[in-house]
């Protein structure tokens, strides 16, 4: 009951009904990626001469979710979905990740105060001003 009522009244846990009902009628689905998140296409195009484009997230609505080959046909940098036209992987390319800001797995440098480490001193000579040091006689 609850996972129903987050749908009608939360816009950043997924699609609303209201959205699903306007994508729906207006767009059709091109595909899905790895996430589980859905991507659509207007059937016709819009006033610029284009057709838009829309992803429907599987679960929190964030924009890092998107992967880089969709992410091209969502700005149509590429006209051809990765369902259709894969982009050719590079031997150096990493697995993607999505953004981990603001998460328990996001990254923490060493010294970070959310990693509860110390921060090493300065090597430099700085020295901190204080309006002491700063005041003229």
């Amino acid at each position: 009951m609850l996972k129903l009522l987050q749908g009608f009244f939360t816009w950043w846990n997924g699609a609303t009904p209201g959205t699903f009902f306007d994508v729906g009628r207006r767009a059709a689905l091109v595909g899905a990626d790895d996430q589980g998140n859905r991507y659509y296409e207007e059937r016709r195009p819009s006033i610029e001469g284009r057709k838009r484009r829309y992803v429907i997230y599987k679960g929190l609505a964030e924009g890092s979710k998107v992967p880089p080959d969709w992410h091209g046909w969502m700005h149509h940098t590429v006209m051809e979905p990765p369902t259709v036209a894969p982009l050719k992987r590079q031997k150096w390319e990493q697995d993607y990740q999505p953004n981990l800001t603001g998460t328990v797995r996001a990254y923490r440098p060493k010294g970070s105060l959310a990693r509860g480490g110390v921060r090493a001193p300065a090597a430099s000579d700085y020295q901190a001003w204080t309006p002491e040091d700063g005041a003229q006689s």
